[in-house]
């Protein structure tokens, strides 16, 4: 793709202020690298991305307010984390993270096991224990 006709369309990398950098040619027909802000197949692309997040998100909410999912599933999903990335953070064993994945044993979570998942999504351990959904 030429430089001059790399797309620049309205996308959701435009509107976060971020850029993509691709490979173009120049007038020379020499190869060198570009930013672009997207394009209509890009933007349906993360569109479509987005709105599944979204509704993971979502169903995650709704599980830990009828209390079948421990907040943990909520944050992790909220921060597009999944249980290998999170139990990384944590520093515990996937199964772990798991387990406390269920609102009876997150109820019996130590202070120290709750900040360890609070500093991972970036809130206190009271937004942690008190979210309801």
């Amino acid at each position: 793709m030429k430089k001059q006709d790399l797309p620049q369309d309205e996308s959701n990398l435009k509107s976060a202020n971020m850029t993509e950098v691709l490979y173009v040619t120049d007038e020379n027909n020499n190869y060198t690298t570009a930013n672009s802000t997207g394009w209509e197949a890009k933007k349906a692309a993360l569109d479509e991305s987005l709105a599944l997040i979204n509704e993971r998100i979502e169903e995650a909410r709704q599980n830990v307010a009828n209390n079948t999912a421990s907040p943990i599933v909520y944050f992790m999903e909220l921060n597009k984390m999944d249980l290998q990335v999170l139990a990384a953070y944590v520093g515990m064993w996937q199964w772990r993270v798991k387990r406390h994945g269920k609102p009876k044993i997150f109820k019996t979570l130590s202070d120290s096991v709750l900040k360890k998942y609070a500093d991972a999504f970036g809130i206190s351990v009271d937004e942690l224990k008190n979210f309801k959904g």
